[in-house]
């Protein structure tokens, strides 16, 4: 069932390796140590987990000699085990082979890294060492150990048991892996549908359904319990259909008097609506005010558009939309953004303040136990500001594990070195691995040889503002000059396709009005109505816009939780079928501990179900970036944004942050250093 499995000192040396299978993970592998363990996003002495490329990689870190134990496997398997083999395999190894450890530590410190070559062969820096002939017999052991845990017999994590070594024998077998599962069978045993099937039930089949099975369980409710739904449950649910529709009709007029089953039938007003009343009560887009032919160009555009929050033209004639003013107090005051180094608080009353008085010292050297309550502090400190707690303990072990052993001299030196890491370890999980530049992606493709629209599918929970904030980017495209189709697949919820029929409204009237660079171009809307497939309707309108020379496709889905396993296989079924260019994540600003939930299983399921179906070319494809809304509430709570980029390792492009157009923001990797480290 395991693919790999190794221990390897954090300096890169591999002091044993096992792969059970041909196709080793070996990328996955050094993907974790450079994406993970580099840039410090691990807890300390705690097994984690790692998914890349259809790898779980889980491992465990022994600190105090510098050991990272790692096993790898496929991710679509279940294996409960794993932490405890983990466990067992760093207990057993450190107590079997602590002094050969102990000197080999000492000898890497002293010689620096080592380099391991591609072939094997260890450089002069670790020359001497004979791996094979110290390590003996840990094969042996680690066998052993492997089928006890596999079995469920494994040895107690207290107390573990030695095993003995054998001595030298002949190479062992490895064990033979079992055919693992079908990737399509769910953990129930059943398989989970076709994505491209025509019997995959979509959004809202699977409403109506769930709806037609409460509606039986009621009838059955009220009767005695039958062996099948559609017994005397059912027929007596009818029949109250069949009554209340009578009582509906008996055509008088207000409440049901006493002793009358059902209510009757109301009646607003003593006569019809006329013509006149009808036309009065007509809110549609397309339907002009009575008595005012062309009011629409009249229309007062402040509240669609803040003058006051338009963004700037570069030196290129490309529309920007504002950074976020987020400045602490003490920042330069010309506002500009010279790096997080320049922007940390300045030394002073504070949190900082009260968290050093017992590190007083003359060149004192940092312990563990010195730092213990600096980091809770920091901790509690960091989950003040909205981070996940989660993410707050992992953030203050990678601090803690690079201050332990700093010799710093006096108050201010201890103040200077914490407020540094802190600083540093928030600042590498910020920083963006993949380019921003939404605008050069889009000009890149449009340039390509076979010109496509650049697709962007934006996907989140129920309320947190998709549409919303879909239009204000929709606005900041069209004011770059490109033309824009809204693609309408939220087809379940009421209202939603007249929602963007409104946004499409107002950003047309706007692209007319106005005479800068969104002058002239198009915004279309493609809507199929309700109740139909929403990967249909992307696929349709993608068609459609290659058609017709747009050049984005801004794709609006219906908002599910992140826990709702069919909408989530639909939602994965309209990315593997389309391949959007980019998947955003709509997420709010003011979540905390829930947005580690959220990303972690919007993301994973978009991964696994778009693998599973098999068909499509987006399979495998997982969130591409974020966009924050609701950030004008949230102060210096910033936390989110670190919860959120820390669980994906993916940007934030931008964040929302009122209720026009132009209220759309980049956010900077300074503003949030400012704002955690803020008082």
């Amino acid at each position: 069932m395991l693919d790999h499995c190794s221990i390897s000192h954090r300096g890169g040396l591999i002091l044993w390796s096992r792969s059970f299978t041909p196709q080793s993970p070996l990328g996955p592998v050094n993907t974790l140590v450079r994406e993970a363990l580099v840039e410090g996003r691990t807890g300390a002495g705690e097994e984690e987990r790692y998914d890349k490329d259809g790898w779980a990689i889980c491992w465990t870190l022994a600190n105090e000699l510098e050991l990272i134990f790692v096993v790898a496997y496929q991710r679509f398997l279940h294996l409960p085990y794993v932490p405890a083999l983990l466990t067992q395999l760093k207990s057993l190894f450190i107590k079997l082979f602590a002094p050969f450890l102990d000197s080999l530590l000492a000898s890497l410190h002293a010689t620096g890294p080592a380099i391991i070559l591609p072939t094997g062969i260890p450089t002069s820096l670790t020359a001497g060492w004979d791996f094979d002939r110290a390590l003996k017999g840990w094969d042996r052991v680690f066998d052993t150990l492997l089928k006890s845990v596999q079995t469920g017999s494994g040895l107690p994590r207290s107390q573990p048991k030695v095993l003995p070594l054998a001595p030298p024998g002949p190479a062992q077998q490895s064990i033979p892996r079992a055919s693992p599962p079908s990737p399509l069978l769910s953990q129930q045993g059943t398989p989970p549908p076709d994505p491209l099937s025509s019997t995959t039930h979509t959004e809202a089949e699977i409403a109506r359904n769930v709806e037609a099975l409460k509606s039986r369980l009621r009838g059955r409710a009220g009767g005695p319990a039958s062996a099948a739904l559609g017994g005397a449950g059912v027929a007596g649910s009818r029949r109250a259909r069949k009554g209340h529709q009578k009582g509906a009709n008996n055509g008088k007029g207000g409440l049901a008097t006493p002793g009358s089953e059902y209510k009757a039938q109301r009646k607003w007003g003593d006569s019809a609506p006329t013509e006149e009343d009808m036309a009065s009560l007509d809110y549609s887009s397309d339907a002009p005010a009575p008595g005012a032919a062309g009011a629409a160009r009249d229309r007062d555009l402040s509240e669609l558009v803040d003058q006051s929050a338009m963004g700037v033209r570069n030196k290129q004639g490309l529309y920007e939309v504002k950074d976020l003013d987020s400045r602490s107090p003490a920042g330069d005051e010309d506002g500009e953004d010279d790096g997080a180094g320049d922007i940390l608080p300045a030394p002073g009353d504070g949190w900082f303040t009260g968290l050093f008085g017992r590190l007083t010292g003359s060149g004192k050297v940092l312990t563990e136990a010195d730092l213990a309550p600096v980091l809770g502090a920091m901790k509690e400190h960091l989950m003040r500001k909205n981070v996940a707690a989660e993410i707050a303990e992992r953030v203050v072990e990678g601090v803690g594990r690079e201050l332990v052993g700093r010799r710093v001299a006096g108050f201010k030196g201890i103040k200077a070195e914490v407020r540094l890491a802190l600083s540093a370890s928030i600042t590498r999980i910020l920083t963006p691995k993949t380019s921003t530049d939404l605008l050069l992606s889009i000009r890149s493709k449009r340039a390509s040889l076979s010109p496509a629209p650049y697709s962007l599918t934006f996907v989140g929970v129920n309320g947190v503002g998709k549409s919303t904030n879909l239009s204000k980017v929709a606005f900041w495209l069209l004011q770059n000059g490109l033309d824009v189709l809204i693609a309408a697949c939220d087809t379940f919820r009421s209202g939603a396709v007249e929602q963007l029929r409104v946004h499409v409204s107002n950003l047309s009237l706007l692209g007319a009005v106005r005479g800068d660079g969104g002058s002239g171009r198009r915004v279309e809307l493609y809507e199929k109505g309700y109740g139909k497939d929403a990967a249909g309707i992307a696929r349709e309108a993608i068609a459609y816009a290659k058609e017709n020379k747009f050049d984005v496709v801004l794709i609006d889905t219906a908002g599910r939780m992140q826990d709702n396993e069919p909408l989530m296989r639909a939602l994965a079924k309209l990315v593997a079928v389309n391949s959007p260019d980019k998947i955003i994540f709509v997420g709010e600003a003011l979540v905390g501990n829930e947005a580690v939930d959220q990303l972690t299983k919007f993301d994973r399921s978009l991964r696994d179900f778009s693998a599973s179906s098999g068909l499509g070319a987006g399979r495998g494809r997982g969130i591409d970036g974020m966009l924050l809304t609701k950030w004008d509430t949230v102060d210096d709570k910033v936390g989110a944004a670190l919860s959120m980029t820390y669980v994906t390792g993916q940007p934030i492009l931008f964040v929302g942050c009122g209720q026009t157009y132009t209220d759309l923001r980049q956010l900077r990797v300074g503003h949030i250093v400012d704002a955690l480290l803020r008082d």
